[in-house]
């Protein structure tokens, strides 16, 4: 069995690195949070102290990190005298970054790593922490043929669904894409319900309505924002756990800068992230992004 160095172990990373070291893998972490490394030592993993010890003897790298500043300097070393891990792991060693990035960094590592001989690709996420506990997270792959084969041999153990997006960077391009979709939708799906709510109606009973009506969609379905209404999602746990605020201000900044740079139009992203930034100056940065359902509330 492939031994596997996991580096980056927050809400997302840690149930990822629990569901391969389920599947019999040797796995060793490493996590600038010693704590939350620690964490899976009951599981099995082994806690690295260091890049160079989490990488020693493995033949696969999976990164889960939150920008791009961090796969640089992770991947490619920093000014401050760290060393990157594509001058540390061995040859013939895969490289797997499930990070949601802007592509320019991605491509910029993948031709790096395979100046060196290594393969490298691109893997965002999508489904949240329920899916990275379940399993069931959707994998959306940038790099070559033959890296994207040997990476999906992998990433299954993780999730459900493994998509080739195309060359390295496709895979960020990509999940921009469904995340600015999401953004919006979560945005539109929040104003929906406050204003059935302002006149008086059960958000249960519209909730129910509108699935079974053209305005259906993935967060009615599987991640309703209004709490009370579905046990499962976040928003029932006082928006926690999730994908933070902060993050989806994140990926929606990425979606205006890769519009800007193809001069496309994305008023809907647009307004999207000013509501994240207005939402999360008022102190819901930590919070699921269904808690902008909170935003719409308070202008009551």
């Amino acid at each position: 069995m492939s031994t596997i160095a996991f580096i980056g172990l927050g809400n997302m990373g840690s149930p990822m690195a629990q569901n391969l070291l389920a599947s019999g893998f040797n796995v060793q972490v490493f996590d600038l949070d010693i704590e939350a490394a620690k964490q899976l030592q009951t599981f099995g993993a082994q806690v690295a102290s260091s890049l160079e010890e989490a990488v020693d003897g493995a033949n696969i790298v999976i990164t889960m990190l939150p920008a791009g500043e961090h796969v640089r300097a992770v991947y490619l070393g920093d000014l401050h005298g760290s060393v990157g891990l594509i001058h540390l792991v061995a040859e013939n060693t895969l490289l797997i970054d499930c990070s949601t990035i802007d592509p320019e960094s991605a491509r910029l590592v993948a031709n790096e790593a395979n100046n060196r001989g290594l393969m490298f690709v691109d893997s965002p996420v999508s489904g949240g922490v329920a899916g990275a506990k379940a399993a069931t997270l959707t994998f959306i792959v940038g790099g070559t043929d033959q890296a994207f084969s040997k990476a999906n041999a992998i990433l299954r153990y993780m999730g459900k669904n493994v998509f080739h997006a195309g060359r390295a960077g496709d895979g960020q391009m990509a999940k921009i894409c469904n995340n600015l979709m999401l953004g919006i939708l979560m945005s539109g799906t929040c104003e929906a319900l406050n204003l059935g709510i302002d006149h008086g109606l059960d958000p249960k009973v519209l909730s129910n309505i509108m699935l079974q009506s053209s305005g259906r969609n993935w967060a009615l379905e599987l991640y309703n924002p209004c709490p009370g209404v579905m046990d499962s999602s976040p928003a029932s746990n006082h928006y926690q756990p999730g994908f933070m605020s902060k993050l989806m201000l994140k990926d929606l900044g990425l979606g205006l800068d890769a519009a800007l740079q193809t001069h496309s139009s994305t008023p809907m992203g647009a307004l999207a992230r000013n509501l994240y930034a207005f939402h999360n100056a008022n102190g819901n940065e930590e919070l699921d992004f269904s808690s902008l359902f909170e935003f719409y509330k308070h202008q009551r």
